[in-house]
């Protein structure tokens, strides 16, 4: 069974910059295709990103392209995401997990505590 967890979320300045890490607990990293999930409050959880375990190949929603970057060190079991130009609609509780290229998810995923993320003044 993979265990995940989320850290780097934290309280940021709209124009300021996060790094986010994802770490798996996972024999082999290399078999995983992960990304980064978010949930803002009232809204449901959407996919953000996602990294391809097979070729590196990166997807990203509209909202975050050109501003986002996820990246994988599988030596390490670990999936990073740095967001930079944060703005308010960037608030939200950011997941890591199993991901397909159009930013969904393996239904019945069970998430994790995730990281909190606020971008405000």
């Amino acid at each position: 069974q993979v265990h995940i967890d989320e850290s780097g979320g934290g309280l940021v300045q709209p124009g300021g910059s996060l790094r986010l890490s994802c770490t798996v607990s996972a024999t082999n990293l290399d078999y995983y295709t992960l990304g980064w999930f978010r949930q803002a409050p009232g809204k449901e959880r959407e996919g953000v990103s996602c990294i391809s375990s097979s070729d590196g190949s990166t997807y990203y929603a509209d909202s975050v392209k050109g501003r986002f970057t996820i990246s994988r060190d599988n030596a390490k079991g670990t999936v990073y995401m740095q967001m930079n130009s944060l703005n308010p609609e960037d608030t939200a509780v950011y997941y890591c997990g199993p991901c397909f290229r159009d930013l969904t998810t393996t239904p019945g995923h069970r998430w994790g505590q995730g990281t909190q993320v606020t971008v405000s003044s």
